[in-house]
């Protein structure tokens, strides 16, 4: 139930000599010079599941007016980056349904999941494009066992049986025959992050199973590799309430990962007598939740140096680790947020970096010398003035139960427009998905497309959300609709009370997760004025039946188990409380969504239709969990901002298509 935002956009400055008038409009009215298809455009290119294999990075890049495909692209530090798959590729897997990790480089091999099915294809200079899978089989995150004369493999594999059963294993396949692989571990509901040793003996990876989510409770295993299989498997570290992620060897043998159990995920070292030690202990998160496959938080350079990642409130920093000594130096760099970090060689990582003002950069990071260069920075089609962004600024506010609670608040900003003196702006209230997500400060032009109208945005890591420790992440446990709720609702009465938003224009906005929260607290509060729905969930007992296998039992920690906790389910769907929808309300939905089917947006718009209440439905077909294609990415935007033009009784400057508002009274 994670949802991704648009994390990026180009920023273009003022000619010289030329002074920028400013007209004064209201709110919500300002001509922005990020259009919706801008908007989209700046997503295009993004680098993700970065890796790099002898010399060379590879990462893939989203191409919304492709179609919404993935592509994969290499290049030579000094060179341009170079696409190695064709038109038709699309280079994601849907193990767990989010992904990721969808490739893997052997020598001059690469082998990557094809989206539309499934199967493992083998890319080779000289070579057509080669099929090295069954049907009928998903893989991701997969390891080198071997990489010559014929590729070995140890990826997670995931079957779909005509029964509706689906089976997670680990397995080792040989690329040089087509199969499904042979199982080397199948004894938990879900394994990730096969991990070889340098001598290629041992192989570690993490292992789960329901009803815990990899955030909750995880084992990690380490076996030796025979030709048999695996022999001697062990648990070195994990077990009940420590979620362990992230294992990686060290050129010497040594096994490192990422625990929880101090209550933030730090860094670990397994020693020679079995036990684990935290290497750099910290009130910090190391990590976050493993929602796809392959996140990379830390590079293990050589024997005696690490770079890191890490977060203190929702904020990130970049450092060397000294492994000996423990000590983490801090480099000074201009960026908001970091991550797939990656080990290019002895003295060097790659990155992926978001700054709070521009584009995404993929960065080279030397260790030696402290220094950082730009490999690639993202190329969007978006024009924001530096001076027009609108930077998030971190806000701690008081919630209910004498709690504080967390969020990212941005001003409405345009240099060339003023409002009204004594007018408030609007403010929409962002509610990430997952919901064990986190909202970030780096550049979204999801964000600016509406701060550059005149809109205020609270972006609110609400209880239950990474970034604060895992005491902080189970304040949800148990409590979903409740806390989520209630900390949305009080950042809202936050800004409201000091003078920073319009109390009487305020909107709720998310996806998925937050699609959730958007929906019950429209229907049990009076603080929203309007609510806008991207596939959420109005009922959660249907959801429990419906939705994949990955996520089939986090209701269990998050409400409790069926059926002694049906009174619960039925107390927080959105759909049982239909008397409290008083409030405009536009809902988005995918048609081939397998994560939030569209019956659950069917039965609330249909329920809301029935009582005449006001209400919008756009569904788009061929779109699954998160918009992928630009047409509908567009579409969704203007009409979202066509809808609170109409509620909030305001023109807005774009030109924008026609929308269908039922029973919608006039302003």
């Amino acid at each position: 139930m994670v949802g991704r935002k648009l994390a990026f956009g180009l920023a273009v400055s003022v000619l010289p000599g030329l002074a920028m008038s400013v007209e004064t409009a209201p709110y919500g009215t300002w001509r922005s010079p990020l259009s919706a298809a801008a908007t989209v455009a700046a997503s295009a290119g993004r680098p993700g599941n970065l890796s790099a294999a002898a010399g060379r990075v590879y990462w893939t890049e989203s191409r919304p007016a492709e179609g919404g495909r993935n592509a994969l692209v290499a290049v030579v530090p000094g060179a341009a980056p170079v696409e190695l798959t064709s038109s038709g590729a699309n280079v994601r897997t849907r193990v767990h349904e989010y992904g990721g990790a969808p490739y893997v480089v052997a020598g001059d091999h690469v082998y990557y999941s094809q989206f539309d099915d499934q199967r493992l294809y083998e890319l080779r200079p000289g070579h057509k494009r080669r099929a090295v899978t069954a049907k009928g089989f998903r893989y991701a995150d997969c390891a080198v066992l071997r990489a010559s004369p014929a590729p070995v493999l140890a990826c997670v594999r995931e079957e779909h049986l005509p029964s509706g059963e689906v089976r997670n294993a680990l397995v080792r396949l040989d690329t040089a025959r087509e199969g499904g692989g042979e199982v080397l571990y199948g004894e938990s509901d879900f394994v990730s992050s096969p991990r070889v040793s340098p001598d290629g003996k041992r192989l570690a990876f993490v292992a789960w199973d329901h009803p815990n989510m990899p955030w909750d409770t995880t084992r990690l295993l380490v076996g030796e590799l025979t030709p048999a299989g695996l022999k001697n498997l062990k648990v070195v570290a994990g077990g009940r309430d420590e979620s362990v992620q992230e294992p990686r060897w060290a050129a010497d043998g040594t096994l490192y990962f990422v625990s929880d159990r101090s209550d933030f995920w730090n860094l670990y070292r397994l020693g020679a007598d079995g036990t684990a030690r935290a290497v750099a202990a910290r009130a910090a998160e190391f990590a976050g939740p493993a929602w796809n496959f392959g996140q990379a938080n830390y590079a293990l350079l050589n024997d005696r140096t690490a770079l890191v990642r890490y977060g203190i409130d929702g904020r990130d920093r970049l450092a060397v680790l000294n492994l000996t000594t423990e000590a983490l130096t801090e480099l000074p760099l201009p960026y908001a947020t970091y991550e797939q970090l990656t080990r290019l060689d002895d003295e060097r990582a790659v990155l992926v970096a978001d700054s709070a003002t521009g584009p995404s950069v993929v960065l080279v990071v030397d260790a030696t010398k402290r220094t950082a260069t730009v490999l690639h920075a993202v190329k969007g089609a978006a024009a924001v003035d530096g001076d027009g962004v609108s930077i998030g600024e971190a806000i701690e506010f008081p919630t209910a139960g004498g709690r504080t609670a967390h969020a990212f608040y941005y001003a409405p900003r345009n240099p060339g427009f003023t409002a009204p003196q004594g007018t408030l702006p609007p403010l929409i209230a962002l509610v990430h998905g997952g919901p064990t997500a986190q909202a970030t400060p780096d550049y979204s032009p999801a964000i600016q497309f509406w701060t550059s109208r005149g809109f205020a945005v609270v972006d609110v890591n609400y209880g239950g959300s990474s970034g604060y420790g895992r005491a902080y992440r189970q304040r949800l446990n148990g409590q979903w609709g409740v806390v989520d709720v209630e900390d949305v609702q009080a950042a809202v009465r936050y800004l409201t009370s000091t003078g920073r938003a319009d109390p009487q224009r305020t909107a709720i906005r998310g996806g998925s997760a937050g699609g959730y929260t958007v929906l019950l607290a429209l229907a049990t509060s009076d603080v929203f004025r309007a609510g806008a729905d991207y596939y959420g969930i109005s009922d959660m007992t249907a959801l429990a039946k419906d939705t994949h296998k990955f996520e089939s039992r986090y209701l269990d920690t998050l409400i409790g188990p069926l059926p002694q906790a049906q009174a619960l389910y039925d107390a927080r769907s959105p759909l049982n409380h239909l008397d409290g929808f008083r409030v405009p309300l536009i809902v988005f939905q995918g048609a081939d969504d397998p994560v939030v089917p569209p019956s659950q947006s069917e039965r609330i718009v249909n329920a809301l239709r029935a009582r005449s209440a006001p209400v919008a439905y756009l569904l788009f077909p061929g779109e699954s969990h998160g918009f992928r294609r630009s047409e509908n990415i567009i579409r969704a935007l203007e009409s979202e901002l066509a809808f609170y033009g109409r509620v909030f009784g305001f023109r807005p400057a774009d030109e924008l298509p026609p929308l269908a508002i039922e029973n919608l009274a006039s302003p």
